[in-house]
């Protein structure tokens, strides 16, 4: 053999050693599953979505339905439950409640992380605890409802407040796109009384933005320190889509309640 063919094939050698032992270092990180809430969607976790993957943690996420409190959690359960390996809930605005609701008999849920989130205790609703504090400017912004075949009511943000409501330290152009392909949620959904929440039993992490102006700061304050968060990060003049004008701030708390929370 020759040292040309030696050194080429040692050089493959090391190489797939070097993929394996990457892919077995990602393999024991916790699969983070996004969970957005009203008025957004999946792409709204794009930049956290991005950093995460950056390292080396496996990341989805899940479109939302936004139907009803005990379907969304059943459908977020379902996924849960056939994830290999440890989880890392987060859950963005009413999204809170439902990762909340999803662990149920999902031993493999290591951590919630509550992103400008609802974690309501079991009998809340998202609408009570929206206004439970002054400081929402949403109702006014809402177009008027879309009526659904079985009574139920689709809300959505009328598109030219949107922004200033929803989005306020985002692009404008982004903004805009935001605006036209939010995903609306039933009033059935905001209404419904929740189940017992997993923040009894799961340890917490909690970020919000204290320009926010769908649910006021002190309200996700006073959610976050009830649930006993393990962290509680207050981001000056974020708007309610923390995740998407800030990241990289988010990102690194998902990381910290992963490592926490993983061995």
């Amino acid at each position: 053999m020759t040292k040309f063919k030696f050194r080429h094939i040692a050089a493959a050698v090391a190489t797939t050693a070097l993929a394996l032992s990457s892919a077995a270092f990602a393999a024991e990180k916790p699969t983070v599953v996004l969970v957005h809430g009203a008025f957004a969607e999946s792409s709204s976790w794009n930049g956290v979505a991005a950093n995460l993957q950056q390292q080396g943690y496996p990341v989805v996420a899940i479109a939302n339905p936004l139907r009803s409190l005990t379907a969304d959690a059943d459908y977020v359960a379902s996924l849960v439950k056939q994830t290999s390996g440890p989880v890392v809930l987060v859950g963005h605005s009413y999204g809170g409640a439902v990762i909340s609701n999803a662990v149920q008999d999902n031993t493999n849920v290591t951590a919630l992380v509550y992103v400008a989130a609802f974690a309501p205790e079991q009998g809340e609703t998202v609408l009570e605890l929206s206004g439970r504090y002054p400081g929402s400017t949403l109702g006014p912004t809402l177009a008027a409802p879309v009526i659904l075949k079985d009574g139920n009511k689709d809300l959505y943000i009328q598109q030219d407040k949107f922004g200033e409501q929803f989005a306020a330290d985002v692009p404008a152009a982004d903004a805009v796109l935001m605006a036209a392909t939010q995903r609306p949620i039933t009033e059935l959904a905001l209404t419904e009384p929740a189940g017992k929440p997993a923040w009894h039993t799961v340890p917490s992490w909690a970020i919000y933005g204290t320009a926010d102006k769908n649910v006021p700061a002190a309200a996700m304050k006073f959610m976050a320190q009830r649930a006993k968060a393990k962290k509680i990060v207050e981001v000056p003049d974020a708007s309610h889509v923390v995740m998407t004008s800030h990241p990289d701030k988010v990102a690194a708390l998902i990381v910290e309640a992963a490592t926490a929370t993983t061995k």
